[in-house]
């Protein structure tokens, strides 16, 4: 991906988070702001403590419980999800639409994410059985790497 790409993707990202935070009548505070960017900047792979620690860098008055809490509002949101890594600390990742998909070690906490998926069709049968309108999904298979299988 070129610079100029990756720089829009980035605001597009960050606009849409700030957007469902304000949609639902939450202020976007300056600190809010600052964790928000700084997740998309990760790429959405990051735990609570290396978040807080990377956000303290760029804003030092903003504080660890206030990335706890804005972590918490933005999983109520929907717009991203803790995933386990075998490690024990949450991971979060930002919920794309269409679908988000990992494969995850469960000896070492390795993540592999990938796009292929073929959750589109199950996904069109579970609408049409349920009168579900899908907008997003997260497809996790956990298991052992090569390394941790001594391959």
């Amino acid at each position: 991906m070129c610079g100029a790409e990756g720089g829009e993707r980035m605001t597009t990202q960050v606009e849409a988070l700030t957007q469902a935070i304000a949609a639902r009548g939450y202020r976007l505070t300056p600190a809010r702001r600052a964790i928000v960017e700084t997740l998309v900047a990760q790429g959405g792979h990051v735990s609570a403590d290396d978040l807080a620690e990377r956000v303290r860098q760029a804003a030092p008055s903003v504080g660890r419980m206030t990335v706890y809490r804005t972590l918490e509002l933005l999983c109520e949101l929907g717009v991203i999800r803790p995933i386990y890594q075998g490690t024990g600390a949450a991971h979060y990742i930002l919920m794309h639409q269409g679908g988000h998909h990992h494969l995850i070690c469960n000896g070492c906490g390795l993540v592999i994410e990938f796009d292929e998926c073929t959750g589109a069709a199950l996904g069109e049968q579970l609408s049409a059985r349920f009168g579900f309108e899908i907008q997003t999904h997260l497809l996790e298979f956990h298991g052992l790497c090569a390394a941790c299988r001594g391959d």
